[in-house]
């Protein structure tokens, strides 16, 4: 999901903070798991983070109501979206899609799930990143302009859901390029962090 946090959105001056809430997918390919390395994409001279709570789907659905939207949730997870941001901002620019600034191998780092059973429905808590120890990003969940089951019931009205589906619900201000060499560490309050690396460039 793009653009839910106000903050982010002022940062990116991209668009209207009254705008409709709007989607883009990534491939299966993208998820990397903590403790790996990101390669540094080719294609790209701005290579940016974006630390994002994760909903995973457990349940498929569509044209789910926000009443019933949470019991279609397995669990939450720390995710990075990885952007290829002079490649997103030529796109958006050219009136093009987005693919080639976010749509790519290993662009979606994912930490380990956490159940609702362990960890209930996450409303509000830290969400963070830091790259080589200095925090980066900074805020908390409850600033989501749509919430968790707004944006499951949302999501559902356009894509059938399946189980293991993942969503990656906005990130807040901060975003920054990164390097060969760097280590992120995301967070959210109650999950397991996330840690990645970054490569070299392939």
């Amino acid at each position: 999901m793009g653009r839910n946090y106000l903050e982010h959105i002022r940062e990116m001056k991209e668009s209207d903070e009254r705008d409709p809430p709007f989607f883009f997918q990534k491939p299966r390919d993208a998820i990397v798991l903590s403790g790996q390395t990101v390669p540094y994409p080719p294609q790209t001279e701005d290579f940016q983070f974006e630390v994002e709570l994760v909903i995973a789907i457990g349940k498929a659905g569509r044209s789910v109501s926000q009443e019933r939207a949470l019991d279609h949730v397995f669990g939450y997870a720390v995710g990075l979206d990885m952007t290829r941001r002079d490649r997103q901002r030529e796109s958006g620019k050219n009136g093009l899609p987005w693919e080639i600034g976010k749509s790519f191998d290993a662009s979606a780092p994912c930490g380990n799930l956490r159940t609702v059973a362990e960890v209930g429905h996450l409303q509000s808590g830290r969400i963070a990143v830091s790259v080589n120890g200095q925090s980066k990003q900074d805020s908390v969940i409850e600033k989501m302009i749509w919430n968790v089951p707004e944006i499951v019931s949302k999501l559902s009205h356009a894509y059938d859901l399946a189980e293991g589906d993942l969503i990656y619900t906005g990130t807040p201000a901060g975003v920054a390029p990164v390097f060969p060499g760097d280590v992120l560490r995301g967070t959210v309050q109650g999950l397991s962090n996330l840690e990645i690396t970054i490569g070299a460039r392939s």
